[in-house]
């Protein structure tokens, strides 16, 4: 079954410049004239729910992809990545998992993920309905970058490049691209081999598949973790993230730990002064053209490990959690990282 959507109107292919967060209105030989209708995916225009870890453990909690997918698109769903090789034969191959050790039987991104939506995603092309693309923003969180892991991924990539929002390698990597918009967008991390694997190998003119954070300063590489919590807390956004995108660095993956000093684990009463910082980190993500995302808004009995939900997320009940969400949702997160994906995805709903 095709998961749930919002009503929308039928649009013609989507061409949308981040960069200047304004839309061109003449056709190219390459795509039809764009659609104002386009500007309701930038930065600040929605919230999503962002299915944390969507996938299972060790072969447990494999509902995972169908419980985000039941929720609405669109939404956001994160898949970790690592490179298994097989003792027995040296093959080796990158898997959806969580944490070692790995067996070898652990889902590839291809069947977890890409196969799984498949009809949703040709559904979308063949109807023409374009307003709430990208339906599926696919974050992928490496757990290792050996060159041959993300080779194979930026080559699997190329496979469902039909379906991918995309923007041309331009010679100016400084030059923001527009978008050509399609049902899925993928984000990926901030390291510099990602960099390097998914927009310099790529060929000017030729399309980047996917699209890279932007690194936030974390203060001096000695500081203790109480000093890196305050510096966290304390510095201002415009020094947390000075520049605005690249045209592969487009999103800001942030840690909740720059809100609330020592993130979930530590956090109090929510205050109005979190509430002002959390507005702050968004306005001046929204200002630089980013989208922004927050991992992880947890708030579960801390006793409960049957859903394999970890602590160090947990803000130590629901109650503490939706306060959280509430203020995430009302200052425009775009998305908003928790494992409570259908608790989250209601709140969205009746907020928004």
């Amino acid at each position: 079954m095709n998961p749930p959507r919002s009503v929308a109107h039928p649009v013609a292919h989507l061409v949308v410049s981040t960069a200047l967060l304004s839309l061109s209105a003449c056709a190219s030989s390459t795509g039809p004239a764009v659609e104002p209708r386009a500007s309701s995916f930038l930065p600040g225009s929605r919230v999503l729910l962002d299915a944390h870890n969507c996938y299972p453990y060790h072969g447990q909690w494999a509902d995972r992809m169908e419980r985000a997918l039941s929720t609405r698109v669109p939404l956001a769903i994160e898949q970790d990545l690592a490179w298994y090789t097989d003792p027995a034969t040296g093959e080796s191959w990158s898997i959806v998992a969580h944490n070692e050790p790995f067996r070898g039987d652990e889902p590839t991104l291809r069947e977890h993920f890409f196969e799984r939506v498949r009809s949703l995603v040709e559904e979308a092309l063949a109807g023409g309905d374009s307003r709430d693309w990208p339906l599926i923003t696919l974050n992928l969180d490496f757990k290792s970058e050996e060159s041959e892991h993300l080779a194979a991924i930026g080559q699997l990539l190329g496979e469902y490049e039909p379906w991918l929002t995309t923007a041309a390698r331009a010679p100016d990597s400084t030059a923001v691209e527009p978008l050509d918009v399609k049902p899925l967008l993928i984000l990926t991390g901030e390291s510099d081999a990602q960099e390097r694997a998914f927009h310099d190998s790529v060929p000017v003119g030729e399309r980047l598949r996917l699209f890279g954070a932007v690194r936030a300063r974390r203060g001096d590489a000695n500081l203790t973790p109480e000093q890196s919590w305050e510096y966290a807390i304390n510095t201002a956004p415009a020094a947390l993230v000075p520049e605005g995108p690249t045209n592969y660095r487009r999103w800001w993956n942030s840690s909740w730990f720059f809100v609330e000093q020592g993130g979930a684990t530590r956090a109090g009463e929510w205050t109005p002064q979190d509430e002002q910082r959390l507005g702050s980190l968004v306005r001046h993500a929204h200002a630089r053209k980013l989208w922004i995302r927050f991992y992880t808004l947890n708030g579960h009995d801390p006793a409960d490990e049957s859903q394999g939900w970890g602590a160090g997320y947990n803000f130590g009940g629901r109650q503490q959690a939706e306060k959280r969400w509430r203020a995430a949702i009302a200052a425009g997160v775009d998305f908003i990282a928790t494992d409570q994906y259908e608790d989250l995805a209601a709140t969205v709903r009746e907020v928004r």
